[in-house]
């Protein structure tokens, strides 16, 4: 990333601070990056297509002032974590959301080993609704403390298994659900592209079928699914509301997520299908 992509990041982030390689530094970028790039999957749910060019992603994220998902987020946060001097190391993971923690599950998710200070960081700003807003050491078996929220590393079999403390909707209790297993092998960039273009071309895949909207901001997370956009607030509140129509759409992706829609082929027509 050159010097003028760099400072047009910043920018886009709101990060006015000094550029140093240092642990408050990357605790910043994690946390601005996330509560000022939303993900998002309307490219894939339009049937445009993904790239993963460092240029396209910077074009789409920083000068377009879109979102995107994990394979866009987090390149152009490693490769802005690079020009200022961190250490930055790839990773893949294996989704566990909504599945136990034993279970199957490819090679999906992209996640950054971040450098600094002689010590190694677990930074990564593309999980959706439950980004992890805050960097994590990679101590085992303790609560790491983030802005959004408790998370934690276990040991599993050969790999790390992250999870997140999440309430419950149902009874009200906080409960520790995995989020994905990785390990340290490091990646790179060619090993993403298969599920890159699986998630974003396969009929079937659940960012091709569906909506997938999230932020998170200074008083909680803001998701939309499909139709569905809710509210969870740091405080404990949880709030719901099914839009109605494109019109609330558009308002939602404006005011809330603050994406700009003026180029967006084919997003009110699909809207407009989902039941």
């Amino acid at each position: 990333m050159d010097h003028g992509t760099l400072t047009r990041y910043l920018r886009r982030i709101g990060f006015e601070g000094s550029s140093r390689a240092d642990i408050p530094t990357l605790q910043e970028l994690v946390l601005r990056h996330a509560s000022s790039i939303p993900f998002e999957n309307i490219a894939a749910f339009t049937g445009q297509p993904v790239s993963l060019r460092p240029a396209d992603v910077e074009a789409k994220l920083i000068d377009r002032r879109r979102g995107g998902w994990c394979f866009e987020q987090n390149l152009l946060l490693g490769n802005a974590l690079r020009a200022l001097g961190f250490e930055v190391v790839d990773l893949a993971a294996r989704v566990l959301w909504g599945r136990e923690e034993t279970g199957l599950a490819p090679r999906t998710h992209q996640l950054l080993q971040v450098g600094v200070e002689g010590r190694r960081f677990i930074a990564d700003v593309g999980f959706g609704g439950l980004t992890t807003t805050g960097i994590l050491t990679l101590d085992t078996g303790l609560a790491q403390q983030t802005p959004h929220g408790p998370c934690r590393l276990r040991p599993l079999d050969e790999d790390l298994l992250l999870e997140a403390q999440v309430k419950d909707a149902a009874t009200g209790e906080m409960r520790w659900l995995p989020l994905y297993r990785f390990n340290l092998q490091p990646q790179w960039p060619v090993d993403f592209e298969a599920a890159n273009f699986q998630l974003s071309r396969d009929p079937h895949s659940h960012f091709v079928t569906g909506l997938a909207v999230a932020r998170a901001m200074p008083d909680g997370r803001y998701s939309l699914r499909d139709r569905n956009f809710t509210f969870r607030g740091l405080d404990g509140r949880i709030e719901k509301r099914r839009l109605a129509g494109v019109v609330d759409l558009r308002g939602v992706l404006e005011n809330t997520f603050e994406l700009d829609i003026t180029d967006m082929p084919g997003l009110e027509a699909r809207f407009a299908a989902l039941v």
